[in-house]
């Protein structure tokens, strides 16, 4: 799936999409320079209610912005944007950023099973939320804030990882047992960001999906949160992206 002439056309937007244990405020750093760069900028909220729920709010939040999207996500939100991307109409571009890149019918879970870069599994805490229907609940997962700097943001001092914890939004179960639909890769360009220290995700399983896809990959020396400790190396990959598709930002020089 393409978009329009007309779409792909126009000055496009960066959308950025949070992952899981996060908001939208991890991509501050690098809005921020974007921004700077003259590169309009804005995240979306990722409910982490699971694969089919999560694609449809972000297929549909990507659709009704104006114009042709260069679409961004991090960690679990790569996985939601693989699926969400191609239905909003108007993607032109996908940027993984320490993020999960799955083929149809992978389920998360099985994906970071593979890995022996990621530890998460051993860090999670599971409740319950209620379903929806009576007294039916399903399982969500969070960090142990006792182990969320090591296996999240080992980069980043410890105090800001400690109130990272304490904020974090716990993620359904469905995001890691739900199958992936037909990936957006398979018909848009993409690029990747791999953090060569990422213990959540794994990088090793992140360069593998990366290298699959056919994305333009950089690696960064950082954690799993990448986009904070080193929201210059990643906006940077943004701009690149941009320049790739024929939409250079404005003032390049100033995001510098």
């Amino acid at each position: 799936m393409t978009a329009p002439d007309s779409v792909a056309s126009a000055a496009p937007t960066v959308v950025l999409v949070h992952g899981a244990f996060a908001d939208s405020s991890g991509w501050g750093g690098v809005i921020q320079r974007l921004t700077a760069a003259g590169v309009p900028a804005q995240a979306v909220s990722n409910p982490l209610r699971g694969i089919t729920a999560d694609a449809a709010y972000v297929a549909s939040a990507l659709a009704q912005v104006p114009g042709p999207v260069l679409a961004v996500a991090h960690s679990y939100g790569g996985a939601v944007l693989t699926n969400a991307a191609a239905r909003a109409g108007n993607v032109i571009g996908l940027v993984y950023v320490a993020a999960f890149a799955p083929d149809e019918g992978e389920k998360l879970l099985e994906i970071e099973n593979g890995s022996t870069d990621s530890v998460l599994n051993t860090a999670l805490v599971e409740r319950q939320y209620p379903a929806g229907q009576g007294t039916e609940t399903l399982g969500e997962f969070s960090i142990d804030p006792a182990k969320f700097h090591d296996v999240f943001a080992a980069d980043l001092p410890a105090d800001q990882a400690a109130l990272m914890a304490a904020t974090q939004r716990p993620v359904s179960a469905l995001g890691f047992v739900e199958p992936n639909g037909t990936p957006a890769w398979q018909t848009l360009p993409s690029w990747a960001v791999v953090a060569t220290g990422d213990h959540a995700a794994g990088a090793d399983v992140v360069r593998s999906m990366a290298q699959r896809a056919g994305a333009t990959v950089t690696e960064v020396e950082a954690s799993h949160v990448v986009m904070i400790s080193q929201p210059q190396a990643v906006a940077d990959v943004v701009l690149t992206a941009l320049d790739t598709l024929g939409h250079g930002a404005p003032d390049r020089a100033a995001a510098v």
